[in-house]
């Protein structure tokens, strides 16, 4: 771990292992602004006229992995995270907290734990309550992948009519969602959904995934994220742990958690599990989910 500049940033945490390279700035955020195995491009987006900025009025997108609060609200949740971050050291990782949302009553705060060897971070995402009366919220994380990739969104094992006569999952969408996008492919163990900077409106849908994972592959480089599944909590957005929004910049995979009455002076946390791996083909087709994703996701459920 060290302290470098980055993206014309003065102050921001550097963490590596032989396998990946991660940055998180503390000049605005939280935000982790880069991720990448050695050798490879950042598998983040990052909006080059944001970066090296700091202290604008208005929220600003930058790129990068960010925590936000659900459900979206076109005020609390685009809160301005333009001002410095705190940067607290932790075994094998680094804690960041922004000052409290004091409008909000809430306090972000992201650990970032990163394994000794393996291709492998841990993030703890934590709400705090600092304000005087209960919130209904949940801790929502975001990250905005680099455009040209695709999206795999694994679906639970099919069954048989009529021995399943049960549905075993939720598809949630927006009022802008087109199935027929071409960017989108619906198959029996995964959706796949491609970013394409030629597209001239954004595409965005829901689920609730008892798999629990998503990936995300670009220039040569799988990104897996894996989180929780609670089948039987109350979830933002009609039941949605995780979430996807692609425009002509960038393609989002975001994860949520349940939907919690946040008492003041109480904490929810939400983790996500990254695995980064590289000399991963280009994934269009299904055949290729099986043969190049899940023989990476299997060994780490």
């Amino acid at each position: 771990m060290e302290t470098i500049e980055y993206g014309g940033w003065k102050r921001n945490v550097r963490l590596a292992n032989a396998k990946l390279e991660l940055v998180a700035t503390l000049d605005v955020g939280p935000r982790i602004i880069h991720l990448a195995a050695p050798g490879r491009a950042n598998v983040f987006k990052q909006y080059a006229d944001q970066m090296g900025k700091a202290g604008e009025p208005a929220w600003q997108i930058r790129g990068g992995h960010r925590l936000w609060v659900a459900p979206e609200d076109p005020v609390a949740t685009y809160f301005p995270d333009n001002g410095p971050v705190q940067a607290e050291e932790l075994p094998r990782g680094i804690r960041l907290r922004p000052a409290p949302e004091t409008p909000n009553g809430i306090q972000k705060e992201i650990d970032i734990i990163l394994d000794k060897r393996r291709p492998h971070v841990r993030l703890r995402h934590r709400l705090v309550n600092t304000g005087s009366a209960p919130v209904r919220l949940a801790p929502w994380a975001l990250s905005v992948m680099a455009a040209g990739g695709t999206a795999v969104i694994g679906l639970p094992p099919r069954g048989s009519h009529p021995a399943d006569l049960l549905p075993n999952q939720t598809i949630t969408l927006w009022p802008y969602t087109d199935l027929g996008d071409p960017r989108l492919s619906f198959a029996a163990r995964a959706i796949l959904l491609r970013q394409d900077a030629t597209a001239a409106r954004p595409e965005k849908f829901g689920l609730l995934t008892p798999e629990g994972w998503a990936a995300y592959a670009v220039g040569g480089c799988l990104f897996l994220k894996r989180f929780p599944c609670k089948a039987r909590r109350t979830y933002p957005d009609m039941g949605c742990n995780a979430e996807f929004f692609t425009n002509a910049d960038m393609l989002e995979v975001e994860s949520l958690g349940p939907l919690v009455n946040l008492r003041p002076g109480r904490k929810v946390e939400h983790v996500e599990d990254w695995f980064l791996f590289a000399d991963v083909p280009e994934i269009r087709t299904e055949a290729d989910v099986e043969q190049h994703v899940r023989p990476l996701v299997e060994p780490v459920a």
